[in-house]
């Protein structure tokens, strides 16, 4: 994903050049904008974004453990540094310059997650970092405080205490998650509509870099929390209908077994919301499972 073709260069750079007179962007200025973890997935596609919204290479400091992936935007003029939260001798260097840090949160590691995430803090604070965006979990604005949330708050903490501006961005689900069950549903025709189903506001990848890039490079964010969701709350009935709709087949949708336990669900009635916080900051409307599935229709008949 972080890798680019020489076509996708070129096209970066006219688009760079095209787009930096016009972008109401903090970027097009003297601000250097920090991306963690800029050789992963979200990473990758909030790169891409400040550069398709006008943010100049130069302005950005790509850092991530493996730096050698991210050559193609050392090309475009993007500083790319080698960084490990768990190394926090690491992150002086990596940091140095940045003004602003989109601080994607990591997965379980060697090193507690609050404490690597703190490593991280106390690196962009001593940087002179004046913002931090980072992304947190959704389940935390509706009372969930177990599994990751514990970790997400706890790293919400150290970022409120750390003096520094902070921009929380509550992720939901993945929808990429959704593929895997729309795919079996092709193969099989049909789907269990499951006991006390919760429904979830399920968001792309795309969608939440797409906010991330918009919250680190664009005033008014300061302090501010957001919920970053789809348009709408999807289960198996929302799913198979949007299967339909992108390969022409019919789902038949069968009623668990009555005295079946509902899904154990990963978030539960925490995940149970949707915002516009996509379209508030972004100015395009969040992704829906439709046109999700419509765009991996290939993956759905593959």
């Amino acid at each position: 994903m972080s890798q680019l073709s020489r076509r996708e260069v070129l096209e970066m750079a006219a688009a760079g050049v095209l787009l930096s007179g016009t972008a109401a962007a903090l970027g097009a200025g003297t601000d250097r904008i920090i991306i963690s973890g800029a050789s992963g997935k979200l990473g990758g596609l909030a790169v891409r974004d400040l550069l398709g919204n006008g943010i100049a290479a130069q302005n950005l400091i790509l850092v991530s453990r493996t730096p050698d992936a991210l050559v193609a935007y050392a090309k475009l003029g993007a500083a790319t540094r080698y960084g490990d939260f768990a190394k926090p001798e690491s992150l002086a260097a990596a940091y140095s310059g940045g003004t602003r840090l989109l601080l994607i949160s990591i997965g379980p590691g060697a090193v507690p997650r609050p404490v690597a995430h703190g490593h991280a803090i106390d690196a962009a604070k001593a940087a002179g970092v004046r913002q931090i965006a980072y992304t947190s979990w959704l389940g935390i604005s509706r009372g969930d405080t177990q599994g990751i949330a514990a970790d997400h708050i706890a790293t919400e903490g150290l970022l409120r205490d750390s003096g520094v501006a902070y921009t929380f961005l509550r992720n939901s689900l993945y929808m990429e998650n959704v593929l895997p069950q729309a795919v079996k549903m092709v193969s099989e025709g049909k789907a269990t509509l499951p006991n006390g189903e919760v429904l979830i506001g399920y968001v792309t990848r795309g969608d939440c870099a797409a906010a991330a890039a918009a919250a680190i490079s664009t005033p008014g964010h300061d302090n501010k929390s957001y919920d970053i969701t789809g348009p709408e709350l999807i289960g198996v009935r929302q799913i198979a209908a949007a299967v339909t709709a992108a390969t022409g087949k019919p789902i038949t949708l069968l009623p668990a077994d009555p005295g079946a336990p509902p899904p154990r669900g990963f978030g539960g009635p925490a995940l149970a919301v949707t915002s516009t916080a996509v379209a508030d900051l972004t100015g395009r409307p969040a992704t829906s499972v439709k046109a999700f599935l419509a765009e991996n229709r290939g993956k759905l008949l593959a």
